[in-house]
């Protein structure tokens, strides 16, 4: 799988889908207008006094007519789509909400919900994704989740009851790595507007089947009077025909979201595999849904909407049905399990949750990561294996990121889960090691602050201080769904604090940037402050001088003599078959590292593979990366909204 063909791809369907919905509609409008011909000819025949035909029957075509039919009809579907849109715009929260979920509280000390929350903590820092926000469907005894959003930074989790009651700890981890796969590949957003797209559609059929309810009244007031009769007739065609040209264009629908999500399931299927290593754990999930008479069979009202973003069906799991959004359950199976004889277990037993099952397994191992890098200060890196990693973290990366959390004291991450200490471990993370500067930095917090917020400040430093430096990112990952939980007000204050803290020492480092970005970059866009970029550039060219910027700038920060800067520049130039003249080092500051990384950000997914491949190829042009370097490269990735894992552990 490869993370920015499988982002092209999802492009592409979208378009299609666009085009497709275009289709429909057009086709909608000629039918609707068709019907209300009909309904004109056959009031107007009886209406005329003659009783012949009149020149609705004799004329079919009208243009203005035509006109008023099809300005209504698109009116009604694109507001009914615009309005379901808008219903979700705040991404997966939405979806979360509407199915009826349950927000899980970081703090849980429900143990099926920790070893959730530790599950999807570590696929996300192995991935390089914003650690997600989780909800589970408390009503919802089957086996089952979804992954919904817009993107990676508003993605969330949601799963059902079942799936913590009944699954061990590797098949939750093979259902979430499922669910990553459709964050990484691009699904959730054609996803939602799937949603939005049947939803106009399905409002034409409502309107009829409201139509039609209205007669019973019409025909009551029409008894003995032929022109009210007329009307009736009116009614009835035109209720009938709304209600059969909607649901028709509605089971086309179905049709196409059915065979887009078909196919998109095998891949998340295959993509699990590969990111857990462990074709037991999916397989064996996937073997209880079919082994439980609940299956995979979602009650809520809603669960027809979102049938597609579902890991099972949502209907049941042996039902045959022409718009079926997952593939036969057997079938799904046999493809990772080869020798499966197709024989689902009679009983399914809820699983013994332990404490020592929530963490996870053999972390501790030889040639762990962490240890090389802090032995060194560098470890080795290999360019192809970065972006060979983009979206499809392996066993290496999770090794890694487990490493990483367990080498967090518990105060820490608790603190790190908890939204009004979570400020307090941002405030902590960008204190300066220097003593006088930490001291103006405390100083000016402790202005500006909430006095309790200070104090927790105070107390969670030392924590941090004892941290390796490659800890610090996935530490400010971790407090992301914790600070999504702030109200505007709390975010705005928060955010303002950050700015000073980070001026206050009268210089802003590149950890302190690389802070920033990262957390703004998810937040802002969050709180309603930012908007996603959008696609503009496909090639090159338009974006070569901010990518001279960026790379400038990362030949400084990572080399020391000026032989290795130009050494680190020209290497990153040469991925992009692109040279150039390196810039002076009074030339590359971060507020132009900021302009240059929001024009990239722009850039088509197969551009930002090469953007990425020169950034990298520049920070391992000694063959080692240091924590910082690691750090900045993550940043850029983030701006960029591509999901690079733990650099390090690429190695």
């Amino acid at each position: 799988m490869d993370f920015f063909e499988q982002q092209e791809v999802a492009r592409r369907r979208t378009g299609r889908l666009i085009f497709y919905f275009i289709l429909a509609v057009a086709a909608i409008v000629v039918a609707i207008y068709l019907v209300v011909v009909i309904a004109l000819a056959i009031v107007g025949g009886g209406a005329n006094g003659s009783g012949g035909p009149n020149e609705y029957a004799q004329t079919p075509w009208h243009p203005e007519l035509f006109l008023l039919v099809a300005v209504a009809t698109i009116g009604v579907i694109l507001l009914s789509s615009l309005y379901k849109t808008s219903q979700l715009a705040s991404g997966g929260e939405a979806v979360a909400l509407m199915m009826g979920g349950r927000l899980i509280d970081s703090q849980t000390r429900d143990l099926a919900e920790r070893r959730l929350l530790n599950v999807v903590e570590e696929m996300a820092l192995a991935s390089g994704t914003p650690v997600p926000p989780v909800y589970v469907m408390d009503n919802e005894p089957s086996i089952n989740a979804f992954a919904a959003g817009h993107e990676a930074g508003d993605a969330v989790i949601g799963v059902s009851r079942g799936c913590l009651e009944y699954l061990d700890r590797d098949e939750l981890q093979g259902v979430m790595a499922h669910e990553f796969s459709h964050i990484l590949n691009g699904d959730m957003r054609l996803n939602l507007r799937l949603v939005g797209i049947l939803h106009g559609i399905l409002v034409l059929a409502i309107i009829g089947w409201f139509v039609l309810r209205s007669m019973r009244f019409s025909g009551r007031s029409s008894r003995g009077d032929g022109k009210s009769g007329g009307g009736v007739a009116v009614i009835l065609v035109v209720g009938l025909g709304l209600l059969i040209v909607g649901s028709i264009g509605l089971f086309f629908g179905k049709l196409i979201k059915g065979a887009l999500s078909r196919q998109r399931e095998y891949l998340a299927d295959a993509s699990a595999v590969q990111f857990t290593r462990l074709p037991d754990g999916i397989a064996g999930a996937l073997k209880k849904i079919g082994g439980r008479p609940e299956t995979s069979k979602i009650e809520d009202a809603h669960a027809e909407e979102i049938s597609h973003m579902f890991f099972g069906s949502a209907f049941g799991s042996f039902g045959t049905r022409l718009f079926a959004t997952h593939p036969p359950l057997v079938e799904r199976v046999q493809r990772i399990d080869p020798a499966f004889d197709g024989r689902f277990p009679k009983r399914v037993k809820p699983v013994k949750i332990t404490a020592d099952s929530v963490e996870a397994k053999g972390k501790k191992k030889p040639g762990d990561p962490l240890e090389a890098i802090r032995a060194g200060g560098a470890t080795p890196l290999d360019p192809a294996g970065v972006l060979g990693h983009i979206g499809v973290p392996g066993a290496a990366e999770f090794l890694y990121a487990a490493a990483i959390l367990e080498s967090m004291p518990d105060p820490l991450r608790d603190a790190a889960h908890e939204p009004y200490a979570a400020r307090a471990v941002i405030y902590a993370v960008l204190l300066d090691r220097d003593a006088e500067m930490r001291r103006r930095q405390l100083s000016a917090l402790e202005s500006i602050a909430e006095e309790l917020s200070y104090r927790e400040t105070e107390r969670i430093a030392p924590l941090i201080d004892d941290q390796a430096d490659e800890a610090r990112l996935p530490l400010i990952e971790m407090t992301l769904p914790a600070l999504k939980q702030l109200s505007p007000d709390q975010y705005a204050k928060f955010r303002e604090n950050v700015n000073v803290l980070i001026q206050a020492d009268g210089r802003i480092d590149l950890l302190e940037y690389t802070v920033r970005t990262m957390l703004f970059r998810h937040l802002d866009v969050h709180f309603g402050l930012a908007k996603p970029a959008a696609v503009r550039y496909h090639r090159i060219g338009p974006v070569l001088p901010s990518l001279v910027g960026v790379l400038s700038t990362l030949a400084y920060a990572g080399q020391k003599s000026e032989t290795d800067v130009r050494r680190a520049f020209d290497r990153g130039m040469e991925e992009v078959g692109q040279t150039a003249s390196l810039p002076p080092r009074s030339a590359c500051s971060l507020s132009n590292l900021d302009a240059a990384l929001k024009a990239l950000a722009e850039a088509a997914p197969k551009l930002k593979r090469q953007i990425l491949a020169a950034c990298v190829a520049c920070v391992a042009a000694d063959g080692k990366v240091t924590p910082r370097e690691g750090e900045l490269v993550q940043a850029v990735a983030a701006v960029l909204g591509v999901p690079v894992p733990p650099v390090g552990s690429a190695g």
